[in-house]
């Protein structure tokens, strides 16, 4: 252990070795005492860095997302080759990475194939809603309950001081009157500084360097700038129809016929089957939803064949699909093949997904102006605004001929006066 921490153990050794042992300050300093013997100092994971490893294991694990498993690879390739030579001390003043992307894309997922892949003890750490920075620094000793913080409580449950850590929902953390947890983790996710990381309850400092820290999160912009500023970003993007099918092929099936005590043999869904339940009964950027519905299917296979001992074999198809999944949740217009007057299409937007949505309007009688109903957003308010200034241009320079039947008499008159207006400006 370091020098300070070694002074500050013996100390409170020293003064418990002069305490009554039933005295309310003996038992402090043996919890105490209990909590900072367990910390492994000087207890690393031997397993070296391997890149290969790495690679094999994001390929094994994971479909797709090609270029956060390229960034991955690189960032570990760098790590290695510091250590190979000679310089890995320095390996840790990298790069935090954080992989941000909507719900359900395999955020944490990756950081455990990273940890399995170097041998390494996880260590997950759940951020959301977060408000105590005493949660993260650990409480001072003269309170009641006081222990570590969940960093230091996490190495000593890995055992190891280099542990693969995940800081999950790293934009969830909440601000209160008890301070600010994002100003600790500028401390723990800062490379120059995390060498000496003061936790409150043990009153030395601890070595963070060696610790592979990995965050995750939905929305980028909640991060405050300063802690974005130290973390490097990985986007995980959603999921095409095509690369859910696979996913669900290749990872989701197997895995749920294990949880469900079925065998491949057993159960047969076919390929447009699944493409219909990716199409009509999910749409999400990743596959929790997808893997709840093959559930739903799984569990009612295992009670048809309890119940029916005699059936060998279960085939799930597009006839009787609705068997299993009773209601189809999402419907897919087919496109029109003819133009429709007064139906536009609007482009619906979110950071999880989007929809084409089918914009209708109307013409009444009036004064010529635009009434904009339903909960529209602004751009598509802005959209709308733009079209009727078109169209009013356009009949205004007569590109476009409205026929006199539809313009109530009161706009004949008004039509003509323009009319000899215009030709009063030209002449």
């Amino acid at each position: 252990m370091e020098e300070d921490a070694y002074k500050e153990i013996k100390k409170q050794i020293d003064k418990l070795s002069r305490m009554h042992p039933d005295s309310a300050d003996a038992n402090l300093i043996q919890s105490y005492l209990d909590w900072v013997i367990e910390l492994p100092f000087g207890k690393l994971a031997k397993k070296s860095l391997d890149v290969l490893e790495v690679k094999s294991q994001l390929d094994k694990d994971h479909y797709s997302l090609e270029k956060p498993k390229e960034r991955i690879e690189e960032y570990f390739a760098v790590r290695e080759l510091l250590d190979k030579r000679g310089i890995g001390d320095k390996s840790a003043n990298g790069a935090i990475l954080c992989f941000a992307g909507p719900p359900g894309v395999g955020k944490t997922s990756l950081a455990n194939s990273i940890a399995k892949a170097l041998k390494r003890k996880l260590v997950r750490i759940a951020l959301g809603g977060l408000e105590d920075v005493n949660e993260l620094r650990g409480h001072r000793r003269t309170y009641i309950g006081a222990m570590p913080g969940r960093i230091v409580q996490g190495i000593i449950e890995a055992g190891e001081m280099n542990p693969v850590v995940v800081l999950d929902e790293i934009d969830k953390v909440a601000r209160s009157f008890r301070g600010d947890p994002t100003a600790v983790l500028l401390e723990v996710l800062d490379p120059e500084q995390n060498n000496k990381f003061r936790d409150y309850y043990l009153n030395f400092n601890i070595d963070l360097s060696k610790v592979i820290f990995i965050a995750t999160a939905n929305e980028v912009g909640s991060i405050p700038a300063p802690l974005r500023d130290r973390m490097e970003f990985i986007f995980v993007n959603s999921y095409t129809p095509q690369e859910k099918y696979e996913i669900a092929k290749k990872y989701l099936i197997p895995q749920e016929l294990k949880k469900h005590g079925l065998k491949n043999s057993e159960v047969a869904i076919s390929k447009p089957t699944l493409q219909l339940i990716i199409s009509n009964y999910t749409r999400e950027s990743g596959v929790r939803n997808l893997r709840r519905r093959i559930a739903d299917i799984l569990r009612k296979v295992a009670k048809q064949l309890l119940m029916n001992p005699k059936l060998e074999k279960l085939s799930i198809t597009n006839t009787n699909l609705k068997e299993y999944l009773p209601k189809t949740v999402f419907e897919i217009d087919e496109v029109d093949k003819e133009n429709s007057v007064g139906i536009v299409n609007g482009l619906a937007w979110t950071s999880v997904g989007g929809d084409v949505l089918k914009v209708e309007a109307i013409r009444i009688q009036g004064k010529g102006g635009i009434q904009i109903t339903g909960s529209l957003g602004d751009v598509m308010k802005e959209s709308a605004k733009i079209a009727l200034s078109v169209v009013k241009v356009l009949i205004d320079n007569d590109k476009v001929k409205i026929p006199l039947s539809i313009i109530p008499a009161a706009g004949l008159e008004k039509e003509e006066s323009s009319k000899k207006n215009r030709a009063k400006r030209c002449l």
